[in-house]
């Protein structure tokens, strides 16, 4: 026997209740008698209220607004138990039977959507979100991919899972990809970021966070700079001379990057003929400056490397 069947065969009407019991024999279909029983008992123990609840519930199941007062009250049952606590799975139980009949609500959906994320149930957790999303209408999906978003950040969420999370959302939103490259770059996807840096600059995109493209442009360079081992299929070299033409005042620099690039990737008579070409092709005296301070260092390493 479950506790909560338990709680079900010891609780009796007490004598001020008898009244209630009457209208609510004569009226079982009807909210009013129930919500009126169930105030005049709001002082009382929940395990009283439960089983008010669970009749009530039993007699309407599409209410709305007992189906929410209940879980409410489950909710703030458990509050202050650790989530291993067996009364929380008492409390899944009840979020599940109530999206019998409440699956098109997304108030009911994000409450439990909330408590399984606090209890730390990583695939059920996600599982849910995706069933949530199939349940409700599109124009409702805003309000829970805003809680799924939260919950793919959290520490402990498998990088694989919250890639699928950020993906599919991105089918949603396309404005998201900001974000996403964002997420790539802190978990260290360097071949995605680089693909979706290039992307995103090829086309006519506007940014949601007011970066330029040139901030874009920069992202990308380091990433395909500093992270030559493990980016392929862009033409890196293309890249970086089209920047060398577009912004004049970082020419030194961006010769520089060019030759890093090859030195990371070993190819060292490459890395010296960058630098000689852009020594030759330095048509400032800032120029020659800054990529004479910038190089100095990367030509000692081409040269060492050479030697051994």
């Amino acid at each position: 026997m479950t506790t909560e069947t338990a709680t079900a065969t010891i609780f009796f009407p007490s004598s001020e209740d008898l009244v209630h019991e009457e209208i609510v024999l004569r009226n079982p279909n009807t909210l009013k008698p129930w919500w009126r029983y169930l105030i005049s008992k709001s002082d009382s123990p929940f395990k009283e209220r439960f089983v008010i609840y669970e009749r009530a519930l039993k007699a309407l199941p599409g209410s709305y607004k007992l189906w929410y007062a209940y879980l409410r009250e489950r909710l703030n049952a458990v509050r202050d138990l650790p989530v291993i606590h067996p009364q929380y799975e008492g409390l899944n139980n009840t979020f599940e039977r109530a999206l019998v009949t409440m699956h098109r609500m997304p108030k009911i959906w994000l409450m439990y959507l909330q408590t399984l994320t606090e209890q730390k149930l990583i695939t059920k957790t996600r599982r849910t979100f995706d069933r949530a999303l199939r349940a409700l209408p599109v124009t409702q999906h805003g309000r829970i991919w805003e809680s799924y978003l939260e919950f793919a950040s959290q520490e402990g969420i498998p990088v694989e899972t919250a890639l699928r999370v950020h993906r599919r959302y991105l089918r949603y939103d396309p404005s998201h990809i900001e974000d996403f490259i964002e997420f790539l770059l802190k978990s260290g996807r360097w071949q995605e970021s680089a693909e979706s840096l290039a992307s995103l600059l090829n086309g006519e995109f506007q940014s949601s966070k007011g970066k330029s493209k040139y901030s874009l442009w920069m992202d990308l360079l380091d990433v395909v700079v500093h992270h030559a081992d493990e980016v392929s299929g862009l033409d890196v070299d293309a890249i970086i001379r089209g920047g060398i033409r577009k912004y004049r005042e970082e020419v030194g620099m961006l010769w520089n990057s060019l030759a890093d690039y090859y030195v990371r990737k070993g190819l060292l008579e490459k890395a010296r003929d960058i630098y000689e070409e852009g020594m030759m092709k330095a048509v400032t005296v800032r120029d020659s400056v800054l990529y004479s301070t910038c190089t100095r260092d990367l030509r000692k390493v081409v040269l060492r490397k050479e030697w051994n």
